[in-house]
């Protein structure tokens, strides 16, 4: 086995990443050595690459970014017993305790004292990473490739939201169509909604929300780069599902106006699902848009540990939902900064990156961003998940 690998890194406290060569990790007791086949960007790691404010009070350089990836099992600790050398695997990104009354009682995902991969402890941009055996995730390489098995921790967020409400013969609005938001739409299609509408202000974003078993789709942004109020979406939603409101809103983006035109689409007694999270603090009509309309609303972070891991299989490795429309691209990992800049542009969905490999694939022509008239987070961008 090589004894230097290449990475993707945060070496300093600044815009942009660096590739660089480091001793592959040594492997303690517990530890599994993955090489890695795939990996996947993630908003969390546009933020690290930005250094924006999020980034520069969590991350503490030098750090090796990336925490969706798939690969092979190399070595193993002396004291790792269910996972061996050879094993196809994937990984939870959330390393948790154990002890607290979070992991506990089931709910391991909101952890105090996580440690997440590519966020608090160096991650999967590299050639090869080293993690806990409590983390791996078996895969299946006869039904999940790794540009597909990388993607079963992003799909998780959207598989966790989905399942948070009866979604079998509802209708239910998307407001925000990010990777999360996409994923979201095939889940519930794949679990018998009766309707999906979608709404994004990107062309390119709602044609994959189409590809993905959309019903309806509307383009939130206005003529002139303006965009449309709150009022339209609203209206165009209502009209698309025959003059009534939805049963389910799930706001993925985080954009203040997606958020009340979230509650306001939805139907009296209806369901509203948080998961994208605001740049800035957002304000709303509780008494108008919660109490008076008697909803049940859930805020979301992060996957159910491991009970969404298993849903997720099912979906995927049964072609439940097909997660292919939704891989734009697929480069070498010294090709960062263009996928980088692909993401912050708005012309991918989600980008393989493949360490020690040559592979890339051309994207089809898509609609780039209008920085100057978005506004903030309207992409759906996370902070980390």
């Amino acid at each position: 086995m090589a004894q230097k690998m290449k990475c993707v890194r945060k070496v300093r406290p600044e815009v942009g990443l660096v590739v660089q060569e480091l001793a592959v990790p040594a492997v303690g007791p517990t530890d599994v050595l993955v090489q890695v086949e795939a990996a996947s960007l993630c908003g969390t790691d546009l933020h690290i690459w930005k250094w924006d404010e999020w980034a520069s009070q969590r991350i503490k350089p030098p750090l090796t970014l990336g925490h969706e990836f798939a690969g092979t099992v190399v070595e193993v600790g002396s004291e790792v017993h269910h996972v061996k050398v050879g094993d196809y695997v994937s990984a939870e990104s959330h390393v948790t305790c154990g002890m607290c009354y979070q992991c506990r009682t089931g709910q391991a995902h909101m952890c105090p004292k996580t440690s997440i991969l590519g966020v608090d402890r160096d991650g999967a941009f590299a050639e090869y990473v080293a993690v806990p055996e409590k983390v791996i995730w078996q895969n299946d390489r006869s039904k999940l490739p790794p540009e597909i098995a990388t993607l079963q921790e992003p799909f998780g967020n959207a598989v966790f939201t989905v399942f948070a409400q009866p979604v079998t013969g509802q209708t239910m609005g998307v407001f925000g169509c990010g990777p999360i938001g996409c994923f979201s739409i095939g889940i519930a299609k794949a679990c018998g909604a009766a309707a999906v509408y979608a709404t994004d202000v990107i062309d390119y974003r709602l044609e994959l929300a189409t590809r993905m078993g959309a019903d309806a789709v509307f383009n939130a942004r206005g003529s002139g780069g303006k965009v449309s109020s709150v009022d339209r979406v609203v209206e165009w939603m209502v009209k698309a599902n025959k003059a009534s409101g939805v049963d389910i809103s799930l706001e993925m983006s985080g954009a203040p106006e997606a958020i009340t035109a979230a509650f306001r689409a939805v139907r009296n007694g209806g369901h509203v699902t948080l998961f994208g999270i605001p740049a800035r603090p957002v304000e709303i009509d509780v008494a108008e848009n919660m109490i008076f309309k008697n909803l049940t609303v859930l805020g979301l972070n992060g996957r159910r540990i491991f009970d969404t891991w298993y849903r997720t299989q099912w979906l995927l490795e049964s072609g439940a939902v097909d997660l292919r429309p939704l891989v734009t691209h697929d480069m070498p990992l010294e090709r960062i900064d263009h996928a980088v800049h692909l993401l912050l542009e708005g012309q991918g969905c989600k980008i393989v990156l493949r360490p020690g490999a040559a592979k890339a694939s051309p994207a089809p022509p898509r609609q780039a961003a209008d920085a100057e008239t978005e506004p903030a987070n309207i992409r759906g961008e996370v902070i980390h998940r």
